[in-house]
Protein backbone atom coordinates (compact mmCIF):
# COMPACT_ATOMS: atom_id res chain seq x y z
CA UNK A 1 0.00 0.00 0.00
CA UNK A 2 2.80 2.37 0.93
CA UNK A 3 4.60 1.41 -2.30
CA UNK A 4 1.53 2.25 -4.38
CA UNK A 5 1.21 5.66 -2.70
CA UNK A 6 4.87 6.36 -3.34
CA UNK A 7 4.55 5.45 -7.01
CA UNK A 8 1.47 7.63 -7.43
CA UNK A 9 3.19 10.48 -5.65
CA UNK A 10 6.24 10.16 -7.90
CA UNK A 11 4.11 10.05 -11.04
CA UNK A 12 2.23 13.13 -9.87
CA UNK A 13 5.46 15.05 -9.35
CA UNK A 14 6.77 13.89 -12.74
CA UNK A 15 3.57 14.96 -14.52
CA UNK A 16 3.72 18.30 -12.72
CA UNK A 17 7.33 18.86 -13.83
CA UNK A 18 6.46 17.94 -17.42
CA UNK A 19 3.44 20.28 -17.34
CA UNK A 20 5.54 23.18 -16.03
CA UNK A 21 8.20 22.51 -18.69
CA UNK A 22 5.58 22.43 -21.46
CA UNK A 23 4.01 25.63 -20.16
CA UNK A 24 7.36 27.45 -20.12
CA UNK A 25 8.19 26.18 -23.62
CA UNK A 26 4.79 27.34 -24.90
CA UNK A 27 5.28 30.73 -23.29
CA UNK A 28 8.72 31.13 -24.88
CA UNK A 29 7.41 30.22 -28.35
CA UNK A 30 4.46 32.58 -27.89
CA UNK A 31 6.77 35.48 -27.02
CA UNK A 32 8.97 34.75 -30.03
CA UNK A 33 5.91 34.64 -32.27
CA UNK A 34 4.68 37.99 -30.91
CA UNK A 35 8.11 39.52 -31.45
CA UNK A 36 8.18 38.35 -35.09
CA UNK A 37 4.63 39.61 -35.58
CA UNK A 38 5.58 43.07 -34.24
CA UNK A 39 8.59 43.20 -36.54
CA UNK A 40 6.49 42.37 -39.60
CA UNK A 41 3.50 44.49 -38.60
CA UNK A 42 4.74 47.30 -36.34
CA UNK A 43 2.11 49.12 -34.37
CA UNK A 44 1.59 52.74 -35.28
CA UNK A 45 2.52 54.95 -32.36
CA UNK A 46 0.15 57.64 -31.23
CA UNK A 47 0.97 61.12 -32.43
CA UNK A 48 0.37 64.37 -30.62
CA UNK A 49 -1.93 67.00 -32.09
CA UNK A 50 1.08 69.18 -32.90
CA UNK A 51 2.66 66.35 -34.95
CA UNK A 52 -0.64 65.82 -36.79
CA UNK A 53 -0.85 69.54 -37.60
CA UNK A 54 2.75 69.47 -38.75
CA UNK A 55 2.13 66.48 -41.05
CA UNK A 56 -0.93 68.21 -42.50
CA UNK A 57 1.07 71.38 -43.14
CA UNK A 58 3.93 69.42 -44.76
CA UNK A 59 1.52 67.97 -47.31
CA UNK A 60 0.34 71.37 -48.59
CA UNK A 61 1.65 72.85 -51.90
CA UNK A 62 3.20 75.80 -50.02
CA UNK A 63 5.13 73.41 -47.78
CA UNK A 64 6.41 71.50 -50.81
CA UNK A 65 7.83 74.75 -52.21
CA UNK A 66 9.49 75.51 -48.87
CA UNK A 67 10.84 71.95 -48.70
CA UNK A 68 12.53 72.37 -52.10
CA UNK A 69 14.10 75.63 -50.96
CA UNK A 70 15.30 74.05 -47.71
CA UNK A 71 16.84 71.16 -49.62
CA UNK A 72 18.52 73.53 -52.06
CA UNK A 73 19.89 75.46 -49.07
CA UNK A 74 21.02 72.17 -47.49
CA UNK A 75 18.94 72.78 -44.34
CA UNK A 76 17.75 69.54 -42.73
CA UNK A 77 14.41 70.82 -41.46
CA UNK A 78 10.82 69.99 -42.31
CA UNK A 79 8.63 72.88 -43.50
CA UNK A 80 6.52 72.58 -40.34
CA UNK A 81 9.67 72.77 -38.17
CA UNK A 82 10.86 75.79 -40.14
CA UNK A 83 7.49 77.52 -39.68
CA UNK A 84 7.49 76.65 -35.97
CA UNK A 85 10.92 78.27 -35.55
CA UNK A 86 9.57 81.46 -37.13
CA UNK A 87 6.56 81.52 -34.80
CA UNK A 88 8.84 80.98 -31.78
CA UNK A 89 11.21 83.67 -33.06
CA UNK A 90 8.29 86.09 -33.48
CA UNK A 91 7.29 85.68 -29.83
CA UNK A 92 10.84 85.83 -28.46
CA UNK A 93 11.89 88.90 -30.47
CA UNK A 94 8.72 90.81 -29.58
CA UNK A 95 9.18 90.06 -25.88
CA UNK A 96 12.85 91.07 -26.10
CA UNK A 97 12.18 94.38 -27.88
CA UNK A 98 9.08 95.34 -25.90
CA UNK A 99 10.04 94.23 -22.37
CA UNK A 100 13.83 94.01 -22.25
CA UNK A 101 14.72 96.98 -24.50
CA UNK A 102 11.56 98.96 -23.50
CA UNK A 103 10.44 99.72 -27.04
CA UNK A 104 6.90 100.79 -27.91
CA UNK A 105 4.57 98.06 -29.22
CA UNK A 106 4.42 99.37 -32.82
CA UNK A 107 8.21 99.63 -33.39
CA UNK A 108 8.62 96.26 -31.66
CA UNK A 109 6.17 94.61 -34.03
CA UNK A 110 7.65 96.30 -37.12
CA UNK A 111 11.22 95.45 -36.13
CA UNK A 112 10.30 91.85 -35.27
CA UNK A 113 8.48 91.28 -38.56
CA UNK A 114 11.29 92.99 -40.48
CA UNK A 115 13.96 90.80 -38.89
CA UNK A 116 12.03 87.57 -39.50
CA UNK A 117 11.19 88.43 -43.11
CA UNK A 118 14.79 89.50 -43.75
CA UNK A 119 16.17 86.34 -42.13
CA UNK A 120 13.86 84.22 -44.29
CA UNK A 121 15.09 85.76 -47.54
CA UNK A 122 18.71 86.02 -46.36
CA UNK A 123 18.79 82.33 -45.48
CA UNK A 124 17.81 81.26 -48.98
CA UNK A 125 19.94 83.96 -50.60
CA UNK A 126 23.15 83.27 -48.67
CA UNK A 127 22.73 79.49 -48.79
CA UNK A 128 21.48 79.42 -52.37
CA UNK A 129 22.62 76.24 -54.16
CA UNK A 130 24.42 75.00 -51.02
CA UNK A 131 23.11 71.51 -51.77
CA UNK A 132 24.67 71.59 -55.23
CA UNK A 133 27.89 73.06 -53.84
CA UNK A 134 28.26 70.24 -51.33
CA UNK A 135 27.43 67.72 -54.02
CA UNK A 136 30.03 69.26 -56.34
CA UNK A 137 32.64 69.17 -53.57
CA UNK A 138 32.13 65.39 -53.31
CA UNK A 139 32.45 64.70 -57.04
CA UNK A 140 36.24 64.36 -56.88
CA UNK A 141 35.86 61.65 -54.23
CA UNK A 142 33.15 59.96 -56.32
CA UNK A 143 35.41 59.97 -59.39
CA UNK A 144 38.24 58.45 -57.33
CA UNK A 145 36.01 55.64 -56.09
CA UNK A 146 34.66 54.89 -59.56
CA UNK A 147 38.17 54.96 -61.03
CA UNK A 148 39.48 52.56 -58.36
CA UNK A 149 36.49 50.31 -58.95
CA UNK A 150 37.14 50.28 -62.69
CA UNK A 151 40.80 49.40 -62.08
CA UNK A 152 39.78 46.47 -59.89
CA UNK A 153 37.48 45.08 -62.58
CA UNK A 154 34.12 46.45 -61.42
CA UNK A 155 31.46 47.56 -63.84
CA UNK A 156 30.04 51.08 -63.70
CA UNK A 157 26.91 49.78 -61.96
CA UNK A 158 29.00 48.04 -59.30
CA UNK A 159 31.07 51.19 -58.89
CA UNK A 160 27.93 53.27 -58.38
CA UNK A 161 26.78 50.79 -55.73
CA UNK A 162 30.18 51.19 -54.03
CA UNK A 163 29.84 54.99 -54.08
CA UNK A 164 26.34 54.74 -52.56
CA UNK A 165 27.84 52.83 -49.60
CA UNK A 166 31.04 54.81 -49.05
CA UNK A 167 30.36 58.52 -49.58
CA UNK A 168 28.58 60.88 -47.18
CA UNK A 169 25.45 62.94 -47.70
CA UNK A 170 24.21 64.47 -49.94
CA UNK A 171 25.95 62.41 -52.64
CA UNK A 172 24.97 59.18 -50.85
CA UNK A 173 21.26 59.89 -51.32
CA UNK A 174 21.63 60.62 -55.04
CA UNK A 175 23.74 57.55 -55.77
CA UNK A 176 21.51 55.34 -53.63
CA UNK A 177 18.58 56.34 -55.82
CA UNK A 178 20.67 55.70 -58.93
CA UNK A 179 21.85 52.30 -57.65
CA UNK A 180 18.29 51.32 -56.70
CA UNK A 181 16.99 52.22 -60.18
CA UNK A 182 19.75 50.21 -61.86
CA UNK A 183 18.97 47.17 -59.66
CA UNK A 184 15.30 47.42 -60.65
CA UNK A 185 16.28 47.08 -64.30
CA UNK A 186 16.07 50.71 -65.42
CA UNK A 187 18.39 51.31 -68.43
CA UNK A 188 21.68 52.93 -67.51
CA UNK A 189 21.18 55.99 -69.71
CA UNK A 190 17.62 56.55 -68.46
CA UNK A 191 18.73 56.34 -64.82
CA UNK A 192 21.55 58.82 -65.40
CA UNK A 193 19.22 61.20 -67.22
CA UNK A 194 16.83 61.20 -64.26
CA UNK A 195 19.70 62.06 -61.90
CA UNK A 196 20.81 64.75 -64.33
CA UNK A 197 17.37 66.37 -64.22
CA UNK A 198 17.40 66.50 -60.40
CA UNK A 199 20.79 68.28 -60.30
CA UNK A 200 21.45 71.16 -62.65
CA UNK A 201 25.00 72.10 -61.52
CA UNK A 202 27.61 72.40 -64.24
CA UNK A 203 30.07 70.01 -62.62
CA UNK A 204 27.46 67.32 -62.10
CA UNK A 205 26.23 67.69 -65.68
CA UNK A 206 29.82 67.21 -66.89
CA UNK A 207 30.21 64.13 -64.68
CA UNK A 208 27.02 62.51 -66.03
CA UNK A 209 27.96 63.37 -69.61
CA UNK A 210 31.36 61.71 -69.12
CA UNK A 211 29.77 58.49 -67.87
CA UNK A 212 27.29 58.43 -70.76
CA UNK A 213 30.00 59.01 -73.39
CA UNK A 214 32.26 56.36 -71.87
CA UNK A 215 29.36 53.91 -71.75
CA UNK A 216 28.63 54.43 -75.46
CA UNK A 217 32.10 54.79 -76.94
CA UNK A 218 34.19 52.80 -74.47
CA UNK A 219 37.79 53.72 -73.64
CA UNK A 220 39.85 53.92 -70.49
CA UNK A 221 37.21 54.88 -67.93
CA UNK A 222 39.63 54.82 -64.99
CA UNK A 223 42.06 57.28 -66.61
CA UNK A 224 39.22 59.62 -67.62
CA UNK A 225 37.75 59.63 -64.10
CA UNK A 226 41.16 60.22 -62.53
CA UNK A 227 41.76 63.21 -64.81
CA UNK A 228 38.33 64.59 -63.90
CA UNK A 229 39.02 64.02 -60.18
CA UNK A 230 42.28 65.99 -60.42
CA UNK A 231 40.52 68.84 -62.25
CA UNK A 232 37.69 68.96 -59.71
CA UNK A 233 40.14 68.94 -56.80
CA UNK A 234 42.07 71.87 -58.31
CA UNK A 235 38.82 73.81 -58.73
CA UNK A 236 37.84 72.96 -55.16
CA UNK A 237 41.14 74.34 -53.83
CA UNK A 238 40.73 77.50 -55.92
CA UNK A 239 37.17 78.00 -54.63
CA UNK A 240 38.31 77.59 -51.03
CA UNK A 241 41.09 80.14 -51.60
CA UNK A 242 38.59 82.66 -52.99
CA UNK A 243 36.20 82.03 -50.08
CA UNK A 244 39.02 82.65 -47.61
CA UNK A 245 40.14 85.87 -49.30
CA UNK A 246 36.58 87.30 -49.43
CA UNK A 247 35.40 86.06 -46.02
CA UNK A 248 36.05 89.42 -44.31
CA UNK A 249 33.90 91.34 -46.79
CA UNK A 250 31.10 88.80 -46.57
CA UNK A 251 31.00 89.02 -42.78
CA UNK A 252 31.07 92.82 -42.98
CA UNK A 253 27.90 92.66 -45.09
CA UNK A 254 26.21 90.93 -42.14
CA UNK A 255 27.74 92.89 -39.23
CA UNK A 256 27.31 96.43 -40.59
CA UNK A 257 23.48 96.26 -40.93
CA UNK A 258 23.14 94.78 -37.43
CA UNK A 259 25.24 97.42 -35.63
CA UNK A 260 22.80 100.38 -35.97
CA UNK A 261 19.92 98.22 -34.75
CA UNK A 262 21.88 97.09 -31.68
CA UNK A 263 22.99 100.65 -30.92
CA UNK A 264 19.39 101.83 -31.22
CA UNK A 265 18.19 99.14 -28.81
CA UNK A 266 20.86 99.86 -26.20
CA UNK A 267 20.26 103.61 -26.39
CA UNK A 268 16.54 103.04 -25.95
CA UNK A 269 17.30 100.93 -22.89
CA UNK A 270 19.43 103.71 -21.42
CA UNK A 271 17.29 106.73 -22.40
CA UNK A 272 13.54 106.40 -21.92
CA UNK A 273 11.53 107.19 -25.03
CA UNK A 274 14.56 107.24 -27.33
CA UNK A 275 12.68 105.38 -30.09
CA UNK A 276 9.41 107.29 -29.71
CA UNK A 277 10.17 109.61 -32.68
CA UNK A 278 10.31 106.50 -34.89
CA UNK A 279 6.53 106.11 -34.49
CA UNK A 280 5.91 109.45 -36.20
CA UNK A 281 5.60 109.93 -39.97
CA UNK A 282 9.17 111.28 -40.45
CA UNK A 283 10.51 108.50 -38.23
CA UNK A 284 8.77 105.82 -40.27
CA UNK A 285 10.14 107.36 -43.49
CA UNK A 286 13.64 107.35 -42.00
CA UNK A 287 13.27 103.70 -41.02
CA UNK A 288 12.17 102.78 -44.55
CA UNK A 289 15.09 104.69 -46.09
CA UNK A 290 17.49 103.09 -43.61
CA UNK A 291 16.14 99.62 -44.41
CA UNK A 292 16.47 100.17 -48.15
CA UNK A 293 20.03 101.42 -47.69
CA UNK A 294 20.96 98.40 -45.59
CA UNK A 295 19.49 96.00 -48.14
CA UNK A 296 21.23 97.78 -51.02
CA UNK A 297 24.62 97.75 -49.27
CA UNK A 298 24.24 94.08 -48.40
CA UNK A 299 23.49 93.02 -51.97
CA UNK A 300 26.26 95.20 -53.39
CA UNK A 301 28.87 93.67 -51.08
CA UNK A 302 27.64 90.14 -51.73
CA UNK A 303 27.63 90.71 -55.48
CA UNK A 304 31.22 92.03 -55.44
CA UNK A 305 32.47 89.11 -53.37
CA UNK A 306 30.58 86.48 -55.38
CA UNK A 307 33.44 85.29 -57.60
CA UNK A 308 32.65 82.22 -59.68
CA UNK A 309 35.30 79.88 -61.05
Amino acid sequence: MNLTIAILYGLTVLVLIIAVYQFLDYRRKNQEWKKKLKMQYPEEKRKSSISVWGDSFDSTPFAETVARKLKNANVSLLPSEYAGMHVLGLLMLYVAFNMIFSMAPLPSILLTVGILVSSHFLLFYIRNNKYEERLNSQLSEVCRLLANGAKSGMTISQGIDLVAREVNEPAREEFKKLSHELKLGVPFETALRSVQKRNSSRDFQLFIATLLIQKKTGGNLAATLETMANTLEDRKVLNQTIQTMTSEQRYISLVVPAMPVLILLFMNNIIDGFTDPLTTAPGIIMMIVFGLGVVLSFFLIRRITNIKV
